[in-house]
């Protein structure tokens, strides 16, 4: 008889798998992932075996009546197992000699959609090797995953991060490998883009043109209803001062499937690659984010300054160079000391990255240069910079 590799749909397939040890709870949980219907023989079965239905016994010739398929991994009575599937004509693979089997399994490697199966000359560890990079390239968006055919359109709300590529999430990067339309942020990581997708720039920028945030909602509703995949790419984390929710909602209400994809804040990544920790033993236990769009006083703020300045800790302020200023002002005059230390950190994680390092006194003045965007960390674990 001719061998071969099996590479055809095992879903609803009755499978036979004959031996409880290491080798077939591994081959059951393959079987599984591929849809096929599971049943075990074996006097025993290992410790943290998988869930299926198991007959505690000898294998008996009987047993592989009805079978689509049948895997020998005993070790012990393969022989008799593959000796029992041929007059059947019952497809046998072996676990102890693929050179005695009339087909074989592929390592399959299975990533949301995408199904890879890898022969290499009946070499399983070689197989699997492969099938394992494989699978990495594919997690890490290293492959073409984008579709050739339209199919449901979904969005994904996708936080790139603080600006370096480096610092996107494996998901993220998937996510961008197969998507079909990309609305970017101004602030989100530029990465390489594949030929033909559609990219839509949306960033606000600051006394400039803005996309309406209405009007970044309908696009990514309106490309998803075409059937297309959207990832909408901002900058930092998508529910850190972003308006993520506002973009997830416009999604359910038009039934449109949408994920969403955590990215590292700037509020964190920022001190960090400037050498500041926000948190050090004997020094502070606590840090705080506070958005600085809107300066002390101003009717529309949430924020209470009195109230930060005598808390302590750590303070990370986000948006807030333009007024900065006014919030110094306000700190000190809610009782933090003028001598508090400053770091104001530009570009963050990029190139372009500059620290500025001064005091709650005199900030104002000495970071009058620096533009956004950029983070600002007050106290004392800015004296702790490396």
């Amino acid at each position: 008889m001719t061998r071969f590799p099996l590479h055809l749909d095992l879903a609803g397939r009755r499978v036979l798998v004959v031996g409880g040890g290491p080798v077939a709870a591994r081959r059951v949980r393959g079987l599984q992932s591929a849809g096929a219907v599971v049943e075990v023989v074996s006097r025993a079965i290992v410790d943290g075996f998988p869930d299926v239905p198991v007959t505690p016994r000898t294998f008996v010739p009987d047993d592989v009546d009805g079978a689509w398929l049948v895997l020998a991994c005993t070790g012990v009575v393969d022989d008799a197992v593959a000796a029992a599937c041929a007059p059947r004509r019952i497809w046998c693979v072996r676990a102890d000699d693929a050179s005695l089997s009339d087909a074989w399994m592929p390592a399959v490697a299975r990533v949301d959609d995408v199904v890879v199966s890898v022969t290499a000359g009946r070499d399983p560890r070689r197989a699997m090797a492969l099938r394992d990079a494989l699978t990495l390239a594919i997690e890490t968006g290293d492959l073409p995953l984008r579709r050739s055919r339209n199919g449901t359109g979904s969005v994904a709300i996708v936080g790139g991060g603080p600006g370096d590529p480096d610092l996107l999430t494996v998901k993220a990067r998937r996510l961008l490998a197969a998507a079909d339309v990309v609305v970017r942020d101004r602030l989100a990581p530029v990465v390489p883009i594949a030929d033909g997708v559609e990219v839509v720039e949306v960033g606000k920028v600051p006394g400039g043109p803005s996309w309406a945030q209405r009007d970044i909602e309908a696009l990514l509703v309106d490309r998803a209803l075409q059937g297309r995949r959207v990832v909408r790419l901002k900058g930092g984390d998508v529910h850190v001062f972003a308006r993520g929710m506002e973009e997830v909602t416009a999604c359910f209400r038009a039934g449109v499937a949408v994920e969403v994809v955590p990215g590292l804040s700037s509020a964190l990544a920022a001190p960090t690659y400037a050498g500041i920790p926000l948190t050090a033993r004997g020094v502070t236990q606590s840090f705080t984010v506070v958005s600085g769009h809107l300066p002390p006083g101003d009717p529309g703020s949430t924020v209470d300054w009195d109230v930060l300045a005598r808390l302590g800790g750590t303070l990370v302020l986000l948006m807030a160079v333009g007024r900065l200023g006014a919030i110094c002002a306000a700190l000190i005059a809610g009782g933090r000391g003028e001598d508090t230390p400053v770091a104001v950190l530009q570009d963050a994680t990029l190139a372009s990255q500059s620290v500025l390092v001064t005091t709650l006194a005199r900030a104002s003045v000495e970071a009058q240069g620096v533009t956004a965007p950029a983070v600002v960390v007050i106290g004392e674990v800015v004296g702790l910079r490396q």
